[in-house]
């Protein structure tokens, strides 16, 4: 069994064994969950390093062989994604030392965001159709408690929402695999990218089944027009879990789609192209405009969330070698830019005890350290050279012009104007202009970063500092990571190598 494909999935799973074990025992679980999620980072750089090296990693659970046991595969995108779940789960477990209270913690915070973690890890692992199933209902479940954990009324509200669109979206995917099955007679994808374009004869409905599974997936993803149940939800858990849904859990959708439409379903491209260019589109604009008319800063960022995904539908779309690796590219530079926005939301929260930016103010003033840490992922989010958002969607755009996607391309830009204009008013309302009291009267001071101790600074600022120093990393060196962005939209479109990882010469 090739181990380093699988450590990124045992790693959490034991962190969450031994925090339950370790129940009612505060500093322990926090002990154990922070070198939990070290230990998952290195892993995952590991795996990133192997199959950067050596090629696409692939291994059998209980040495049965594929396509009849349960695969697990890890290629350069994969690879990629577990990554940033490597880097978001440490960041979001350091901020939580201070953001999360004692009653969630003793509820049983730590092991159930190791158990996300898992659930995460295997739906970018996983070369099986039913088992993606399997770990997207891990995720579901773990999910699900740590949004209404605290038991306040607008979290059991926004559960409510999440939980009932997720299942008929899972209901949804499970009806599509068993179609699939039933036509196929094969769950494994690698061998189903080998006998679905077989099936001419019953294209049609090989299409219907795709259709289900962009349904399924589009839910799962927040696209246009399945989306309204994430800002009904994402703005009322503890903002720690805000973050790690942001940067997980809608982007696992759009990886199965990317999965699912460059592996198995490529038959009938062009009907397919048409339709996630009209979703990719509404699904931008939509989300753009929800984002300009709020005022309640996690609201407004979750309406970016859907906004940003309607790039990563573009880059699919458009099906090119540039526009996969863009969306690639993206994906990794959209998971740090708004957790990092998130995580400054969390921090204005903490100073002045309120989201509402009509009653932030002042912010520039007493803490520059905290609004260049905004700064930085405001102007990478909006596309501003030279950090990382920037040629994320200059690739993008690129490709749409090189194939002529004029209407998209132009979506694209008006999008990025009102991201900037958001992210404009929120400099404006939080940092530059000075806090009012109720009376109407100037508030002579503004509670600034430096007066919490530094047990509470450290934690809180440090996740931010390094998430923006990523940025600017890949916006001032994008090449190699971009070239790595290449390699796995190399790998996507010939298939052949992921083929041969998983099949080898069996069928």
């Amino acid at each position: 069994m090739n181990v380093v494909v699988i450590l990124p999935l045992l790693v959490p799973f034991l962190t969450a064994i031994f925090g339950f074990l370790a129940w009612g025992n505060r500093q322990a679980q926090r002990l154990i969950s922070v070198v939990g999620s070290t230990v998952l980072l290195i892993a995952s750089l590991i795996l990133l390093w192997v199959v950067s090296q050596q090629g696409i990693q692939a291994t059998q659970a209980g040495d049965w062989p594929a396509p009849f046991g349960i695969t697990f595969v890890a290629d350069t995108f994969s690879a990629i994604m577990v990554v940033m779940v490597g880097v978001m789960g440490l960041s979001t477990v350091i901020y939580s030392l201070v953001t999360i209270d004692v009653e969630r913690e003793a509820q049983g915070f730590h092991p159930l965001i190791h158990m996300l973690f898992v659930g995460v890890c295997g739906a970018f692992l996983t070369g099986d159709i039913f088992n993606l199933y399997v770990w997207y209902e891990v995720m579901l479940i773990a999910s699900f408690v740590l949004l209404v954990m605290g038991g306040e009324r607008s979290q059991l509200e926004g559960g409510i929402k999440y939980v009932t669109l997720n299942l008929l979206a899972s209901a949804l995917f499970l009806a599509a695999v068993g179609l699939l099955y039933g036509l196929t007679g094969t769950l494994n994808m690698a061998h189903l990218s080998e006998v679905v374009p077989t099936l001419v004869e019953q294209q049609g409905m090989v299409t219907v089944v795709a259709m289900l599974f962009l349904f399924a997936f589009g839910i799962k993803g927040a696209l246009f027009p399945l989306f309204f149940w994430l800002p009904a939800s994402y703005h009322t858990p503890p903002i720690a879990v805000t973050v790690i849904f942001s940067a997980l859990l809608t982007k696992v959708g759009v990886y199965s789609l990317i999965r699912v439409f460059t592996l198995i379903f490529t038959g009938d491209a062009v009907f397919v192209q048409v339709v996630l260019l009209v979703i990719a589109g509404f699904t931008m604009v939509t989300g753009v405009l929800g984002a300009v008319a709020q005022y309640e800063m996690r609201r407004l960022l979750s309406f970016h969330i859907i906004s940003q995904i309607g790039y990563l539908l573009m880059g699919l779309a458009l099906f090119t070698p540039l526009s996969l690796a863009a969306s690639v590219f993206f994906m990794a530079h959209v998971i740090l830019a708004k957790s990092a926005l998130f995580l400054v939301g969390g921090v204005l929260n903490r100073l002045a005890g309120t989201y509402d930016l009509k009653k932030l103010g002042g912010f520039y003033r007493v803490s520059p350290v905290l609004a260049v840490l905004f700064f930085i992922p405001a102007m990478s989010l909006a596309g501003i050279p030279p950090l990382s958002g920037f040629w994320a969607k200059f690739a993008l755009i690129r490709a749409g012009l090189e194939t002529q996607q004029y209407a998209i391309v132009a979506a694209s830009l008006v999008v990025s104007v009102l991201t900037l204009f958001s992210m404009t008013k929120i400099w404006a309302e939080a940092f530059l202009k000075e806090k009012e009291q109720e009376d109407g009267k100037l508030k002579e001071g503004v509670e600034p970063v430096a007066t919490l101790p530094i047990s509470e600074r450290l934690p809180l600022l440090a996740p931010i500092a390094v998430i923006a120093m990523l940025m600017i990393v890949m916006g001032v060196g994008a090449e190699p990571f971009f070239n790595l962005a290449l390699q796995a939209s190399e790998e996507m479109l010939t298939r052949t190598e992921y083929v041969q990882a998983v099949l080898g010469g069996q069928v």
